[in-house]
């Protein structure tokens, strides 16, 4: 049975990525601050274990996989981009907690170390911190590998490019070569043949932005054609993902249902959240929104585990 512990775990796709792939497993601990993920993740998983909102509860831990995702706000673009040093306390610093629970554990390390985070890691003003991760995790006994990958070869029509990195206890290291790709799936698969109304775009200021030009946080809105720009946590506020043309000179946002696909997850898992987290009625699901898009995509996952176990 593979035992594993989910730092900052949101609603568990590294548990989704197991099920799917058939894999007895074990969560030994789950840690995540946001109380309403936690309900979620104890919707989707319910029939393992119950958490709640905590701190690491022990550090006598033997994980054999650990995974961890820290914040990514201080290192996206879309966020203040404050980096994650040591010495600062931003959201994304909580990575170095990461490798204090490693160096609590002990004489016990876990075979395989998971990190995912936004492509700005990489920037010239973020890499830095980046670097000084793999040093640690090298000090710890590690080999580590990394590489951008985007949800798009995995079958998800969303342009996400995240970094994964992947540090093994050993000599060895993660080759990414072997992770199977998979044909892009058909956007039409993952959208709704029918939306409320509540969807539709009627706000002015975001009617003048929709276009077919290139996404980006300050321009225009992009109407979807083939696959969605990445889902992120402000999906309300900033729809960068792309809006759907109704083809009746309307416009309407992605649905969270839609969002909760495009990661990975299938209806079960949506209606799962939705149970615990209703949200107002007549209202967008502003936290299913935000669920998504601080999840990680569900089939990356799987290509991952297929090499590793």
């Amino acid at each position: 049975m593979i035992k594993i512990l989910e730092l900052f775990g949101g609603v568990g796709a590294p548990r989704k990525a197991l099920i799917n792939l058939g894999v007895e497993h074990k969560a030994i601990d789950y840690v995540e601050i946001d109380e309403k993920a936690v309900r979620t993740y104890n919707a989707l998983f319910k029939e393992f274990s119950e958490y709640k909102k905590q701190d690491i509860r022990d550090w006598n831990l033997k994980p054999d996989i650990l995974v961890h995702g820290s914040p990514c706000q201080d290192f996206s673009i879309a966020g203040k981009q404050q980096g994650a040093s040591p010495e600062i306390e931003t959201r994304s610093s909580l990575m170095w907690e990461t490798i204090k629970i490693i160096q609590n554990m002990g004489v016990w390390k876990p075979r395989v170390v998971i990190w995912e985070n936004v492509r700005n890691v990489l920037s010239k003003h973020m890499k830095i911190n980046f670097d000084r991760y793999l040093i640690e995790m090298k000090k710890l006994g590690y080999s580590n590998s990394y590489k951008v990958l985007n949800a798009m070869d995995f079958g998800i029509p969303q342009k996400r490019e995240r970094v994964f990195t992947i540090s093994l206890l050993g000599e060895k290291k993660f080759d990414f070569s072997k992770l199977e790709k998979v044909p892009l799936k058909n956007i039409s698969e993952f959208l709704e043949k029918k939306t409320d109304d509540k969807y539709i775009i009627t706000q002015p200021s975001m009617l003048k932005k929709i276009g077919d030009g290139d996404n980006n946080f300050q321009g225009r809105l992009t109407i979807v054609k083939d696959w969605v720009y990445t889902i992120t946590t402000k999906q309300l506020r900033c729809p960068n993902s792309g809006i759907i043309d109704l083809n009746n000179g309307k416009y309407r946002l992605l649905t969270e249902k839609e969002c909760w696909r495009l990661m990975g997850f299938d209806d079960k898992d949506f209606e799962a959240a939705l149970k615990v987290i209703p949200g107002r009625t007549g209202c967008l699901n502003n936290s299913l929104y935000k669920q998504a898009g601080n999840s990680i995509v569900v089939p990356i996952l799987e290509a991952i585990f297929k090499e590793i176990i």
